[in-house]
């Protein structure tokens, strides 16, 4: 098959503004006396309401502003809003009550004019926030539009990782993705499971994809399961159970179907060893 590296494009006319409102958010991020609600409401309105910017408690205050105009601008600020993993009895109130503001930002800037489908910005925007908010996240980490997380703080990212389109990493257990991870658009990465006799019976497992893992389209990959080393989950599967090194697992369950071309000899072995777990 032939490569089709991506193309490199020219900078966009906005290219120094984009760049002047990324590096003035990094250096906010910086400031450890910065109130991350403050940061994520004032942040938003300049981007959404631009008239109100700089003076939003006395527009709510505004009885001849319109009611539902004065309740989305609420909504602009963290603290007026309430995120699912909030309920969950196993969340660490302090600490995603520290990276709740940035996950707002994060998700509310992707259904905003300014973010949809703006690939440069956007990717350039979650990678500056993505170390404020995730536990570990390595270099060029590239993530696409409307992925959404459970806690944020319990992921680990290694270099060269992307994530695509409508991506769930669920990291109520732990999620950590090793070197050049790439997920595509859909996909699910589970960390915890439910009973199937009692819901509230809530089971948090390590979920791990290892260097060079890929989860392909609309796959997903259950709670507590090892992709090994360059491992594959192809399209619609579901990995209910290990992958091991260098293999492609398709169907529901996943099962392996073939070994990459480029696999080390070990990889063809049949016999499940202790190291498909070293990731």
């Amino acid at each position: 098959m032939p490569k089709i590296p991506l193309r490199q494009l020219p900078a966009r006319p906005a290219h120094a503004l984009a760049d002047a409102w990324l590096a003035r958010l990094e250096e906010k991020l910086a400031d450890p006396a910065i109130d991350r609600s403050d940061l994520c409401r004032d942040t938003l309105v300049e981007l959404s309401f631009p008239r109100f910017a700089g003076r939003v408690e006395e527009a709510l205050q505004d009885e001849t502003i319109a009611l539902g105009t004065r309740l989305a601008l609420s909504a602009l600020d963290p603290r007026n809003v309430t995120l699912e993993p909030e309920y969950y009895g196993d969340c660490d109130q302090e600490k995603f009550q520290r990276v709740k503001p940035l996950l707002w930002l994060w998700y509310s800037f992707d259904r905003l004019p300014i973010g949809g489908q703006n690939v440069d910005l956007g990717v350039k925007l979650r990678r500056l926030l993505a170390p404020h908010i995730f536990k570990r996240v390595g270099k060029n980490f590239k993530c696409f539009q409307h992925v959404e997380f459970s806690f944020g703080y319990n992921l680990e990212v290694g270099d060269d990782c992307v994530v695509h389109r409508h991506v769930l990493l669920d990291d109520r257990g732990g999620i950590t993705l090793g070197n050049k991870v790439s997920i595509s658009d859909y996909a699910n990465i589970y960390s915890h499971t439910h009973s199937i006799v009692e819901q509230v019976d809530v089971t948090n497992s390590m979920t791990v994809l290892g260097d060079g893992v890929r989860i392909t389209y609309h796959a997903t990959v259950l709670a507590g399961v090892h992709v090994g080393e360059q491992g594959m989950v192809g399209a619609v599967a579901v990995a209910t159970k290990d992958v091991r090194s260098y293999h492609v697992n398709v169907g529901i369950p996943a099962k392996s179907v073939r070994v990459k071309p480029n696999a080390p000899e070990s990889a063809h072995d049949r016999l499940r060893t202790s190291t498909d777990r070293q990731v």
